[in-house]
């Protein structure tokens, strides 16, 4: 069964990013099927949904990683056959290069582009300001704590300007205080960039996502959609935050009671 969701005022002006009927399989397992998406330009979409459902293998096709074996992604409205460095993808892991300082790391997309020395030096600089790591621009990863590293590598993508960023649980291994902190910095530091991003923590996607898509459990598809209709900045604390969060954590099974409707029992293994 196929399952389409979209904007209801979606239009081929604004639809940035356009998943069309995706499947992938390894041998007898369906990881996802059937999946189709529109993602207006702009928009910052957050997927949740069980572990191993296909999350993070969904943002990999997106952004040219993994091939499906089924259907087709489109941004622009051009078919997606490979990595773009206009569509990053910032990985859990920050990926820093250990040998390379932090100015360093920031740069690398820019050299690649074969960029002067001036425009790389003047680039980096307005990155480590933006991301609060100007102190820090001769450091080496090692000598950063693991926020600091993230700041980093969200600079790194950031340099080469993309206009799509896919996030793979950038946060996920940070502790809960500096999570907060680069949740901040994200909303801040948006900008009108197409974000797509991938997350355990339903608090964050609430507060950061203009739509949260949530997946079911083997094989992939959309069991729901959930627009957020505050305005950034939020209220960690607002009541419509909360009584999203218990509409979402009902839905994945997590929560007995939505609302006044009472939701079944549901075996998310896999």
């Amino acid at each position: 069964m196929e399952i389409s969701l979209a904007l209801s005022n979606m239009t081929a002006n604004n639809r940035k990013i356009s998943v069309e009927k995706l499947s992938l399989s390894f041998a007898s397992l369906t990881v996802i099927e059937q999946f189709s998406l529109t993602v207006r330009e702009g928009e910052f979409l957050a997927i949740v949904g069980p572990s191993g459902c296909g999350k993070s293998t969904l943002l990999r096709i997106m952004s040219g990683l993994v091939k499906p074996t089924d259907g087709r992604v489109t941004i622009d409205n051009v078919e997606v056959d490979g990595p773009n460095p206009r569509h990053n993808l910032v990985f859990q892991d920050h990926a820093l290069y250990p040998w390379r300082t932090v100015s360093q790391n920031i740069a690398i997309g820019l050299e690649i582009q074969k960029r002067s020395a001036v425009e790389i030096r003047d680039k980096v600089g307005v990155l480590l300001s933006l991301v609060g790591l100007e102190s820090f621009a001769g450091y080496y990863p090692h000598q950063l704590s693991g926020g600091m590293r993230q700041r980093a590598a969200l600079a790194r993508v950031l340099a080469v300007d993309p206009d799509v960023l896919f996030l793979d649980e950038p946060f996920g291994a940070l502790d809960a205080m500096t999570r907060l902190v680069l949740q901040d910095e994200l909303v801040r530091i948006h900008s009108g960039k197409t974000v797509v991003l991938v997350t355990h923590d339903v608090e964050e996607a609430l507060f950061l996502a203009d739509r949260v898509i949530i997946m079911s459990a083997l094989p992939g598809r959309i069991r729901e959609i959930i627009p957020v209709p505050e305005k950034r900045p939020r209220d960690r604390g607002s009541t419509t935050l909360a009584q999203l969060k218990r509409r979402v954590l009902g839905i994945l099974g997590l929560e007995a009671v939505v609302g006044n409707t009472r939701v079944p029992d549901v075996n998310f293994a896999i």
